[in-house]
């Protein structure tokens, strides 16, 4: 595991990234026994699970962790209750939370790349294809994917019960964690439901924010590293409004990327959220702005063509039309005031007397994820 750190050193966002990415190989490690006294198959399989977890990614899940138990009051220092390598096990099982989570998502959405290379199932078909084995090629990869997500998820469990923390601790940080596998399930049935509805409603598309994305990427994780440092419920309270109002900003901004993202930073294709006809919020607002101003013929055209397109020229088109309703700088608008009022959060921590470095920390991760182009 990573060397013990006082806390400061976990202050360091760049130097965090690395101990989780260090954890996580080590943890595949001590794994790999497993897999080969089970077989080939097993091993190609998190082969491919390696390959999505290891290809980039942010880290943002594991940073807003350590930065919740730091704001709580948690400390890591030689004689703390937790020690740093037990906080970074808990913090990296999000990583695999997150495994789980695309591995399932690219083939609901019958994506072809992830952070610029294929996507679970289309380097598993492409393995099938290629050693010309029985069967649909497809058929095998979406399988493949849809096993090595269910792996990430019980090692993601395994990875956060079996970390060195306080029986007590864990038991309410665990509370937070069943809460957040709940939700971000939920919130990805929801997501497939109003596609396949053609829902227009606005409501629903921010529920879909609120629970498929904004509580197991920011809210959760600052949950539980808070409740790692035994923190009060009034620090909790504060952080978790703060976790709410940032990780819809975060969607949102996610939802622009998906749609006007320059693919050589977002790693999918330019439009791919059109392509695979989401109802994001930004959608549901063009189609609510052009019938409000009058135009049927555009809220129609947007109605008809989201999920039904295809060649370049005709998504750019669609989202040039998307963006001439208003929608775009309404989204902007909406992420501007969620980071203002996650911003009056951290104030609200101060006032409860959460350290200035980590504060600093949050702040940092607030511009990571509200103004990130990838």
């Amino acid at each position: 595991m990573a060397e013990a750190n006082p806390s400061a050193e976990a202050l360091n966002l760049s130097r965090l990234v690395e101990d989780v990415e260090q954890t996580l190989r080590q943890y595949f490690e001590l794994r790999q026994p497993e897999l080969e006294r089970i077989g080939p198959p097993a091993v190609q399989a998190v082969d491919f699970l390696r390959s999505l977890v290891f290809g980039g990614g942010k880290r943002i899940r594991p940073a807003y962790t350590v930065a919740g138990f730091l704001a709580a009051g948690g400390t890591t220092n030689a004689d703390a209750e937790l020690g740093y390598d037990a906080l970074l096990q808990v913090a990296s099982a999000f990583e695999l939370i997150q495994a789980c989570a695309l591995a399932h998502d690219d083939v609901i959405d019958a994506s072809d790349t992830r952070r610029g290379q294929a996507t679970i199932h289309r380097a598993a078909e492409a393995h099938h294809r290629e050693n010309g084995w029985h069967g649909e090629s497809a058929h095998f990869g979406e399988s493949v994917a849809i096993l090595a997500g269910d792996l990430a998820l019980a090692w993601a469990d395994d990875m956060f019960s079996t970390a060195d923390v306080s029986p007590q601790r864990l038991v309410d940080a665990l509370q937070a964690w069943r809460c957040m596998r709940t939700e971000v399930i939920g919130g990805q049935l929801l997501d497939i439901f109003l596609e396949s509805e053609g829902s227009e409603s606005l409501e629903l598309a921010n529920n879909v924010n609120r629970f498929k994305s904004a509580a197991y990427t920011i809210e959760r994780p600052l949950h539980v590293g808070a409740c790692l440092a035994g923190g009060s419920p009034e620090i909790i309270r504060v952080l978790r409004q703060y976790g709410r109002d940032i990780g819809i900003a975060f969607q949102l901004r996610d939802d622009l990327l998906g749609v006007f993202g320059d693919p050589a930073k977002t790693g999918k294709p330019a439009g791919d959220d059109l392509r695979e006809g989401k109802r994001t919020v930004l959608v549901t607002r063009a189609i609510q702005l052009s019938t409000e101003a009058g135009d049927a013929a555009c809220a129609a055209m947007i109605r008809e063509q989201v999920g039904n397109v295809n060649d370049p020229e005709q998504i750019q088109a669609l989202a040039q039309h998307i963006k001439e309703t208003g929608a775009v700088e309404e989204v902007e608008q909406h992420i501007d005031e969620l980071t203002d009022r996650g911003i009056a959060s951290l104030d609200a921590a101060r006032q409860l007397g959460a350290p200035a470095e980590a504060m600093a920390l949050l702040e940092v991760l607030t511009e990571l994820a509200t103004a990130r182009k990838f």
